[in-house]
């Protein structure tokens, strides 16, 4: 899951980090690496939070749009604060990077999860790798995914 959500960040990193003249160059596989971590950690959180619901709506793309969705928000919180406390960026400049990234990842992964012809991310492998949440969680939501 690690390297799929990386290969997301690194698509989407452009303009709000390698672009971005408030972050060195040398840091920036250093904060693209802690967005990724950052993103898993969050979804993890929500998951294991009791948003697993509000994470469910999301991979089978129920509810609200991405970008406002409250697992959306929490995530980019995540994402925020570890750029802030890791890395010494400035809340302003860690606010731009988490609200312009974050919902463009989740949105690609979402819609990964929910591609049968992409078997990169599937719902049940996506939300038990979250937190492994209730043993038969995955199978159940494969089932629900027609078997992805």
């Amino acid at each position: 899951m690690f390297e799929t959500i990386m290969n997301l960040v690194q698509q989407q990193a452009g303009p709000s980090v390698v672009n971005n003249p408030a972050i060195p160059n040398d840091q920036n596989d250093t904060v693209l690496q802690t967005v990724t971590g950052s993103i898993l950690n969050g979804l993890g959180q929500q998951a294991q939070g009791g948003g697993l619901g509000s994470l469910l709506g999301m991979v089978t793309g129920q509810g609200s749009q991405i970008t406002d969705h409250p697992a959306t928000q929490g995530v980019q919180q995540t994402v925020q604060q570890d750029l802030m406390s890791k890395l010494g960026i400035s809340p302003q400049v860690a606010m731009s990077v988490a609200g312009s990234l974050v919902p463009m990842v989740l949105s690609k992964l979402m819609h990964k999860a929910n591609d049968p012809t992409d078997s990169s991310v599937d719902a049940g492998s996506l939300l038990s790798s979250l937190g492994g949440q209730g043993g038969g969680l995955g199978g159940m939501l494969g089932g629900l995914f027609g078997g992805k």
